[in-house]
């Protein structure tokens, strides 16, 4: 309580000094203001912006004269000389139609104009902010040159850059004024649940691609940077009410709105402070695909139906085995046995939307502080941010993220040439829960499964004797075996639902437990001022991961103790301009290492040559390596996920995860010595076979057992290590007859590529290729064959590297121009594919997941008519593979348009905008699992003086 105290008492607290005051309005060439101008006092970080009128207030604590620099981005820069206190400044900007010399950070650690970027660079600003026609501006980054979205909830998009996207996306980083968003248990981005609010989005910088050189193991395919807005320049009261409603043919109409404000005052050149509140409620897109996950055109009726949005039905059983053991029990007579078909059979499951509320909220506080001691010297900040919300991650299954909780705290000291830094990040899972365990243990909470499959067998029995046909048979069984199901809407299963979703053991529960957390800290400095002859940087950084998911996710169960490793690294960069500087050398090399595996170098090197008599056509290469070390998850991962076991490859993680199971096999019980046996990580990776090959042998089993046999694979994979790739690069930005273009292309090899494959591990025995049953009980190979074809198997999916080098390459081309009467074109495309030997490595699934090709394009007119203006976006994806753990198949083409209308209200500084999304209306989908996308309309006032 003191603190916060403290902190309202700085926000009313300053200290008067001598201070001169500039003030004035900025305005182009055709005497339209222009909001958001940049007016800085010059060698100096003080500075404002214009209002929705192109006015502008400045104080500084400097005497004059001075100089002011004037800037936005689309126009020149003017500089402008202050003689005297009180002065009054009328600035006129010229458009300015090249892009080429805008200021970007992100490629180099160090400001820099566009045109030099050794690497593709995309960028959206505050203006683009303003005019996006998405109901978010994070939404509006889809459109984007490189960016593919991933939509796992109407609050969780998942955005990735050159192929391989997962909503999981371990390989893409995400930095929010230098903090990394990832969560500490998950390893990703969980969109923008902890990012910035549309009223302090300062810049966005995308760099796609492989940028390990500078910021180490996690930027592997992609980076973006989002930077919030200083207090010290842009000041006062802003608030924004978004309202609206989404469509969807499962959900209907649904309220949505969102709210936010920004609060951001500098009290003097030393002191100042903001403060920020956003908060988002809507209807989740619902999931309601209910084809089944493994095998196409199977629907309910089929007796081992497994549907997508479906869970609970995963429970499923042998039904003729279910017999023999009741059999042996003296429960049904031995020779009712051979009325059993020899297939497997499916509980009842429930559908996702009775398992969830469907709500999505999001909300998002963060404040700041800001010191200069010094005045110019150097900035101290100390910054907190706080999300919370509902949403669904889908990664092996489907998880209901409710009430969950991420903070990030940093303190900082910047300065002119350098940077240190220092932030903590630590979440709960709150009352959270995963679906499929949900839907598995209310119908257990009800009737287990033993019980459930006896009387299915039973009333199956007595059906088919009774002259029913196998259909008839199997719907009297699955009616039977329901009689007294726990209804969805019904107290009794409210009652089980609440018991079970608050209960974080598998067996009987599905409540999500965490409080992990991720201590960070990097430093740079550019020894510019130092060093003549080039620009050097050196830097480095330390993260320590604290993994605590109270044995629920991770294996760090209190037998065990916590989980715990670091990571460091240390990089430096060198520039030189070189040929009258337009030929521009970069060089640079990191060296990073974690606990649990060799260190990785990692190398960048790039020219830029700026051609032509104004340097407009800018050519550039680049070749870089990079790496990834396998996450949190695949090195520490114990989680049942029903169907299988996920399980990390640590080497003391194999010994950290174990499990007792049944053994029903008269010959395993017998080598077991009793009806249960322990297993651990150990079996999983070195006394396996291969899924594939254990489908086929089943296939196989019943007519041919010796054939059968000869078709088994004994599981032959290392431990996980990190993933590498090789990225060449080149590309060129230039201005033609008024056109901006920019054009890329890589091409990238990947080795030891980061994968999942599934294995099934017998009970008892030993795995071996082409085991021989003919041997006897007494041979390990054939004990394994009978434990297989038992049942007394468990399947485990492991993370593990393939040794089957994966190429990809790709294209972009972006294009846009400045009309008259003040329009703005925009469009590009991107072509994407990879190249894997299937049949070399057939177990592996590489998920690319990405389309082949992709066009973007937008109109626009910021100034259609007197305070008029609108946007118009389409964007469309052709057909293509999705693969992950939760389900396989084709995600179909899909076109989008979005659009909005803009009406500026001068006297109240504020902007209406009315804006929908997917105007066709056609509902489409990202990957497999989610609900469609539907339409969604909204209505939004911004009012920032």
């Amino acid at each position: 309580m003191k603190i916060y105290l403290f902190i309202i008492s700085l926000f009313f607290c300053s200290i008067s000094f001598a201070q001169t005051s500039v003030s004035g309005s900025v305005k182009d060439s055709k005497n339209e203001p222009i909001p958001g101008a940049n007016i800085t006092v010059s060698g100096e970080d003080a500075g404002t912006v214009s209002d929705i009128d192109g006015n502008f207030s400045l104080v500084t604590t400097k005497k004059p004269p001075f100089e002011i620099k004037v800037s936005s981005v689309g126009y020149g820069v003017k500089t402008i000389s202050v003689t005297s206190n009180n002065q009054k400044i009328a600035v006129v900007l010229d458009e300015e139609q090249t892009l080429l010399d805008e200021i970007v950070v992100s490629a180099s650690r160090a400001p820099e104009r566009l045109r030099e970027s050794p690497v593709t660079i995309e960028r959206f600003t505050a203006a683009d902010v303003k005019k996006t026609a998405s109901p978010t501006f994070y939404d509006g980054l889809e459109n984007l040159k490189e960016v593919q979205m991933n939509t796992s909830s109407m609050s969780f998009k998942s955005i990735n850059t050159r192929g391989f996207a997962t909503v999981a996306n371990t390989r893409f980083m995400q930095l929010v004024d230098g903090m990394d968003n990832s969560s500490p248990l998950l390893n990703f981005v969980l969109g923008n649940l902890i990012g910035v609010s549309d009223l302090d989005v300062a810049s966005v910088e995308l760099l796609p691609g492989a940028s390990s050189a500078l910021y180490g193991a996690n930027a592997f395919n992609g980076i973006l940077f989002m930077k919030s807005k200083n207090p010290f320049i842009d000041q006062g009261v802003s608030v924004y009410a978004k309202y609206g409603q989404t469509n969807q043919k499962a959900a209907g109409a649904n309220e949505y709105y969102d709210y936010g404000v920004r609060v951001a005052h500098k009290f003097n050149d030393y002191f100042a402070a903001k403060a920020n509140f956003t908060f988002m409620k809507g209807t989740e897109w619902w999931a309601t695909d209910y084809d089944d996950k493994t095998v196409e055109g199977r629907d309910r009726s089929h007796p081992n139906y497994n549907g997508m949005n479906v869970y609970g039905d995963e429970a499923s059983t042998n039904i003729k085995s279910v017999g023999q053991t009741l059999a042996n029990m003296g429960l049904l007579p031995a020779s009712a046995v051979n009325l059993l078909p020899n297939e497997n059979v499916s509980r009842t499951g429930y559908n996702e939307v009775d398992l969830t509320d469907n709500v999505v909220k999001n909300a998002k506080v963060d404040f700041s502080l800001h010191f200069k001691p010094f005045k110019n010297d150097f900035e101290i900040i100390w910054q907190s941010k706080f999300g919370f919300g509902n949403s669904v991650y889908q990664g092996a299954n489907r998880y209901y993220l409710n009430g969950f909780q991420m903070q990030q705290h940093k303190l900082e000291l910047e300065g002119k040439n350098f940077f240190v830094r220092g932030y903590f990040t630590t979440e709960d899972g709150g009352n959270s829960y995963d679906m499929l365990f949900t839907g598995l243990n209310v119908n257990r909470a009800w009737k287990a499964d033993s019980t459930w499959f006896g009387q299915y067998a039973g009333a199956y029995v007595q059906s088919t004797l009774a002259g029913a046909t196998p259909e008839q048979a199997h719907t009297i069984a699955r009616n039977t075996a329901d009689t007294g199901r726990l209804i969805p809407g019904t107290p009794e299963f409210q009652n089980a639902f609440n018991q079970v979703i608050s209960n974080p053991d598998v067996l009987s529960g599905s409540k999500l437990v965490d409080n992990s957390k991720i201590y960070h800290s990097d430093a740079n400095y550019n020894f510019r001022d130092l060093i003549k002859f080039a620009e050097i940087q050196v830097g480095g950084s330390y993260r320590r991961y604290d993994l605590n998911s109270f044995g629920r996710i991770y294996t760090d169960t209190p037998q065990f103790g916590g989980i715990k490793y670091d990571e460091y690294g240390l990089y430096t960069q060198v520039q030189k301009k070189l040929m009258d500087d337009r030929l521009k050398f970069t060089g640079s090399v990191r060296y990073d290492k974690s606990d649990n595996f060799d260190g990785n170098y990692s190398p960048r090197v790039s020219l830029v040559y700026s051609a032509g008599e104004n340097r407009n056509h800018v050519f550039r290469g680049s070749f870089q390596t990079g790496f990834r070390n396998p996450t949190t998850q695949d090195q520490y991962i114990g989680f049942n996920v029903g169907n299988a076991i996920l399980l990390g490859s640590a080497p003391d993680n194999l010994t950290r995860y174990e499990e007792t199971l049944p053994v029903t096999s008269p010959l395993g019980q017998a080598l077991v010595g009793g009806t249960t046996t322990t297993i651990d990580g150990n079996n999983a990776y070195f006394n396996s076979y291969t899924a594939q090959s254990v489908a086929a042998f089943s296939a196989l089993a019943t007519s041919d057992p010796i054939a059968a046999s000869a078709l088994l694979v004994r599981t032959d994979v290392d431990l996980v290590k990190p993933e590498t790739v090789k990225a060449f690069e080149l590309g060129y930005r230039g201005q033609y007859e008024g056109f901006n273009i920019d054009i890329n292309g890589y091409y990238n090899i990947y080795n030891d590529f980061i994968g999942n494959l599934t294995v099934l591990a017998p009970l008892y025995g030993t795995a071996q290729d082409a085991p021989n049953p003919l041997l006897g009980p007494t041979d390990p190979g054939a004990q394994s064959v009978d434990a297989i074809a038992t049942g007394n198997y468990r399947a485990f999916q492991l993370y593990t590297n393939t040794d089957i080098e994966i190429k990809s390459l790709g294209f972009g081309v972006g294009v846009s121009k400045k009309l008259p009467r003040d329009f703005e074109i925009s469009a590009n495309y991107n072509y994407a594919q990879f190249d894997f030997d299937q049949a070399k490595d057939p177990s592996f699934e590489a998920g690319f997941n990405t389309p082949k090709h992709r066009v973007k394009g937008s109109i626009s007119n910021d100034k259609l008519f007197k305070n008029f203006g609108f946007n118009v976006s389409a964007r469309w994806s052709d057909e293509y593979l999705w693969e992950s753990s939760f389900a396989d198949g084709m995600i179909d083409a899909a076109t989008v348009v979005d659009a909005q209308i803009s009406y500026g209200i001068p006297t109240l500084k504020s902007v209406l905008k009315v804006g929908a999304t997917n105007l066709g209306g056609k509902e489409y989908r990202q990957l497999l699992g989610p609900g469609l996308i539907g339409q969604q309309y909204f209505v939004s006032l911004t009012i920032n003086p």
